[in-house]
């Protein structure tokens, strides 16, 4: 009779389990990590144009205005993304203030050319389990998350994303040969 018992309470707690799990997951069922495709963007009633992406090496940056790192990789990104436009990469930066005026201020003080939207719902960054500001990833031309780099450093962060693009255009330019 005990192990009767052991053997429902087993079952209810795996049950248990799988939805809250199902819970976590999305409904697509992917997880935004290497190997994985990135889900549409479209999706998430992100404030602002999203760029064409189709075929193309997209760099998602997600920052916030209170982000010190963030700070620091924004000239960083804005010259990778002028360096690399040319070959078909994109960069997208994701603002996850709930204030837009936070986010303007901070645009002002660090302009950029490429553009941002913002998560003001915080839909994209909780489906990405984004845990560090800023995370950054690379998606390669084939829509596949190649790479994510979580947190900037001024020493070793411009050198690790430039690695991550030319690897993911290195991939690129294999598939059409």
């Amino acid at each position: 009779m005990y192990t009767q018992a052991c053997r429902r309470l087993e079952g209810v707690v795996l049950a248990l389990a799988l939805v809250m799990g199902g819970v976590a997951a999305r409904a697509d069922g992917g997880e935004w990590k290497a190997g994985n495709r990135l889900p549409d963007l479209s999706t998430f009633g992100l404030e602002g144009a999203l760029p064409a992406i189709q075929g193309k090496v997209l760099v998602v940056d997600f920052w916030a205005s209170w982000c010190g790192p963030c700070r620091a990789s924004f000239p960083v990104l804005e010259e990778l993304s002028r360096k690399y436009a040319s070959q078909g990469v994109v960069l997208l930066g994701v603002n996850v203030d709930a204030d837009a005026a936070k986010m303007e201020v901070f645009l002002k003080d660090h302009p950029v050319t490429f553009p941002v939207v913002r998560d003001a719902a915080g839909r994209l960054v909780k489906d990405a389990q984004i845990a560090a500001m800023p995370t950054t990833i690379i998606v390669g031309a084939d829509g596949v998350i190649a790479a994510i780099h979580s947190g900037f450093s001024v020493k070793e962060g411009p050198g690790k994303l430039a690695a991550s693009i030319e690897e993911s255009l290195g991939k690129a330019g294999k598939k059409k040969e």
